[in-house]
């Protein structure tokens, strides 16, 4: 897998996915934090505070490389409104493959900004980063979040069982190949 040296902004129709700055972490704190939406995340502080240190710590790593998260966040382009965020990571110990995550802030659910997101996100890993595979994790009561993976073309590969904190996580494993 190649890394970008070179980030441009994405653009789609609706949206621009942009590299994540600390003063986007007051708007994400705020859909981030709501229950809803954050029963589904992975991140472990969500005040302003800690999402900025996530942000200014992934600020210097570079779309492909190893070691971790590329944050970007997404704006309406008409509007210039943070309406969420995607990240994207290499997969540890899997050569060309790509994780994807998204989130979308709850005003903006359900007018397919996912699903257009994580469509560029996708074209992006294969066009730019030369992966030959793009993977999403998902808890398997994230109907929504499953239904965005299977709308930008991606198919089932697993579901599986994962203990965190003493507690059973029931998951899925959506994934697209370069090609599909």
């Amino acid at each position: 897998m190649r890394v970008d040296t070179r980030f441009v902004p994405i653009l789609t129709e609706r949206l621009l996915l942009r590299r994540s700055r600390p003063d986007d972490a007051e708007a994400i704190s705020a859909y981030r934090s709501d229950p809803e939406v954050h029963r589904h995340q992975g991140w472990d502080r969500l005040d302003p505070d800690g999402i900025r240190s996530e942000i200014e710590r992934m600020a210097d790593r570079l779309p492909g490389e190893p070691g971790g998260w590329v944050q970007l966040s997404v704006e309406e382009r008409d509007t210039g409104r943070l309406v969420g965020d995607v990240g994207m990571s290499p997969a540890e110990d899997e050569p060309n493959t790509i994780k994807l995550g998204y989130t979308m802030a709850p005003a903006f659910q359900k007018r397919g900004y996912a699903t257009e997101a994580v469509r560029a996100m996708i074209d992006y890993a294969f066009e730019t980063l030369a992966a030959e595979t793009a993977r999403i994790y998902a808890s398997a009561e994230n109907i929504p979040s499953i239904r965005v993976a299977e709308k930008a073309g991606m198919r089932l590969v697993e579901r599986f069982e994962r203990e965190y904190d003493g507690e059973t996580w029931q998951g899925v494993r959506y994934e697209r190949r370069q090609g599909d």
